[in-house]
């Protein structure tokens, strides 16, 4: 399991579309405004605890989360 990188690609989706400040708090992550309203991060992310430390910043946004999954390598 893994990549050779050590990190893991994660989608993170969230409630409504957040503003550029708010995307900046996720650093290293790609921001997509989806047509539902929601917005969807995609990135590297290290290891569980880099991961609850995004998590953690979501809820201190007051953002409601949607979606976490880690992405196959393959896809």
């Amino acid at each position: 399991m893994g990549n050779r990188s050590g990190k893991e690609i994660y989608v993170i989706r969230m409630a409504g579309h957040l503003d550029d400040q708010r995307v900046r708090h996720f650093h290293g992550m790609t921001a997509s405004y989806l047509p539902d309203g929601s917005t969807e991060l995609v990135g590297p992310i290290r290891d569980q605890a880099e991961l609850h430390g995004l998590l953690s910043r979501i809820r201190d946004l007051g953002v409601a989360l949607i979606l976490v999954r880690r992405q196959d390598e393959t896809t």
